[in-house]
């Protein structure tokens, strides 16, 4: 127990062959020695553990090597080298600017400057996180940095470059870490295993990696918690127990049932992981990301963004086959959505409920977007199948006829809507057997976007151009001047019962005029009016024609030129009216300096 060290100190690179997932760096370094190209200071930063702090001590003891190897690397056995690996070295000097990032710090620095190196060629000044350093530390560091003595190195490690002034990022040769790869962590980790004797799985090590985020030092921080956990052997379940992560498993469940609109199994899913204690926010997030590999996984171009192991990999592979690039991308929009509106939800369990339904109804949904449809009249039951498609467009675009319009106000883009808010709004001219029966008004759904099946989007104004929303037909019957009436007045009750008040003011305000046969004029008053009395003109013209059975009837709004009303008389315009009467007020206003209010 006296002994343990934590594989994270225990295992840290020496050499810098020996350094993980940062070769671009440690090849600049050692040709850098090699070629005695050394700069005056250098600029190491990047995320947490990904061995900033561990290549600038290897850059020290290297370049004061006396037996410099042919590769670049330190020999590791002459007296410099044993210096520093035993801590008692006088000329590499490591300083917090956490703890130490006051002027006077800085100060002491400088007058360690200046004395020469000892038995070495330098002397070697290590600042770890450099950014905690104060405005007037840094301004005194800069002369220092600029022009040291030729025989000081400067090497600062930061996480946080843009809190550096840009003073100091010119003075500096910047060297920028990456995060670490997931297949060269698991790798490390799996050497490690092997040196300890300690069992593991491909597919533990891969979660370790994967939880770690790019941060070696948090791997092995999770590989010694884990291994304490399981008594010396890393399995995938001792992993996802201890880190509290979701088992893949359940994604894969999850979604296959999803695929076999199950909605009783999804549910039922979701209530035995948040039983687990996971949060729905987690579960989500994580379903988004088992989309998103699924989609990576449907082409063999892109098999390499998939950071998991070979065992996990098949599987995805598998069940990509099954699911439509259409569905996993109308899939990852709903739960981005979910995930948007998850924490501002006062009932968040239902939200991602809402969702899974949402998605589980996805394969319907498509398959009613390629099936052609045609509208009866609401006594023969709504939707029927249509044989002939030459008139019937479906969501992929073929050609439409104008008497079907199915719009949706919240389908995810680049797939068709979720079965559930699928609205169509029809407009048809229905047979009328008797003049008591009246077409059914409908009104149109209107929406400012409407995604396509392929990823297109289409503004109302195309859609527009795209479908005429004028009903066709023949008939051109007779009609009385009452029976017109009668109808207008019925479309105006319909508005009054769906709350369009400004369009109720003009259908009431005057009784229309008939201008030559079956072409009427309605006096409206201002330009507000006009642009609403021709939005609803195609609805309201269909009603008209279908109820007295002429398609030849046409009715244009006209904005009334009312005359111009005078406007009250302003304080001046009073005066001047009051002073034209009585010229006194002009010498009143004079000797006493009055104004106007």
């Amino acid at each position: 127990m006296d002994n343990f060290i934590v594989s994270a100190r225990k295992y840290r690179p020496a050499t810098f062959e020996t350094v993980v997932g940062q070769q671009h760096i440690t090849n600049t370094l050692k040709n850098a020695i090699k070629n005695s190209q050394l700069a005056q200071a250098f600029l190491f930063c990047g995320p947490r553990g990904v061995g900033k702090t561990t290549c600038a001590r290897i850059l020290a003891k290297t370049i004061n090597c006396t037996n410099l190897q042919p590769n670049g690397e330190a020999c590791g056995e002459c007296a410099s080298c044993k210096a520093f690996e035993n801590g008692n070295s006088f000329n590499v000097h490591e300083l917090d600017a956490a703890s130490n990032n006051s002027v006077d710090d800085i100060r002491s620095l400088i007058e360690q400057v200046r004395i020469p190196p000892q038995a070495a060629r330098y002397k070697v000044y290590i600042i770890d996180e450099v950014h905690m350093l104060s405005q007037a530390a840094f301004n005194a560091f800069l002369k220092t940095l600029e022009e040291p003595p030729h025989y000081a190195i400067f090497i600062l490690a930061t996480t946080e470059k843009h809190k550096i002034l840009p003073t100091i990022l010119s003075r500096c040769q910047i060297f920028d870490f990456n995060r670490i790869r997931v297949e060269d962590m698991a790798n490390h980790l799996a050497s490690i295993a092997g040196k300890e004797s300690i069992g593991y799985e491909p597919d533990g090590l891969h979660i370790i990696a994967q939880k770690a985020d790019g941060g070696l030092r948090d791997a092995l921080s999770m590989f010694d918690q884990i291994v304490s956990f399981s008594g010396g052997k890393v399995t995938y379940r001792s992993v996802i127990d201890n880190l509290n992560i979701l088992d893949y498993d359940y994604y894969f469940n999850i979604t296959g049932s999803l695929l076999k609109e199950d909605t009783a199994k999804v549910l039922l899913f979701f209530d035995e992981i948040l039983s687990r204690g996971f949060d729905g926010a987690h579960f989500i997030a994580g379903l988004s990301e088992h989309f998103r590999n699924l989609l990576v996984g449907k082409d063999q171009s892109t098999l390499k963004l998939l950071e998991v192991s070979e065992g996990i990999k098949t599987k995805y592979l598998q069940q990509s086959q099954q699911a439509s690039v259409s569905f996993l991308l109308s899939a990852m929009n709903i739960a981005n959505q979910c995930d948007i509106s998850y924490k501002l939800s006062k009932n968040q369990r239902l939200q991602v409920e809402l969702a899974l339904l949402k998605m589980c109804h996805l394969p319907s949904v498509f398959n009613l977007a390629t099936t052609p449809l045609t509208v009866t009249s609401a006594t023969d039951g709504g939707l029927k199948k249509k044989p002939d498609t030459s008139t019937v467009t479906s969501v992929n675009g073929a050609q439409a006829s104008p008497a079907v319009s199915v719009v949706s106000e919240a389908a995810p883009v680049y797939s068709a809507p979720p079965k559930e808010v699928v609205t169509p709004s029809v407009q048809v001219k229905e047979t009328i057997t008797s003049p008591a029966e009246k077409p059914k008004i409908v009104m149109p759904l209107r929406s400012t976007l409407t995604p396509s099946l392929t990823g297109e989007v289409k503004t109302q104004e195309e859609l527009l151009e795209e479908e005429d929303p004028y009903l066709k037909g023949e008939d051109k019957e007779d009609f009385t001047m009452d029976a017109f009436l009668q109808c207008w007045s019925d479309f105006a009750a319909f508005a009054k019962k769906e709350g369009k008040k400004t369009l109720l003011t003009v259908l009431t305000a005057g009784a229309p005029r008939m201008l030559k046969p079956y072409v009427f004029e309605v006096i409206v008053g201002n330009m507000v009016q006009e642009n609403i009395f021709r939005d609803e003109k195609p609805v309201m013209l269909n009603y008209l024609r279908s109820a007295l059975k002429n398609f030849t009837i046409e009715v244009n709004a006209r904005v009334d030129e009312q005359k111009v009303v005078r406007k009250p008389y302003t304080a001046p315009e009073k005066f001047q009216h009051m002073a034209a009467r009585n010229p006194q007020l002009l010498e009143l206003k004079s000797r006493f300096n009055l104004d106007f209010d």
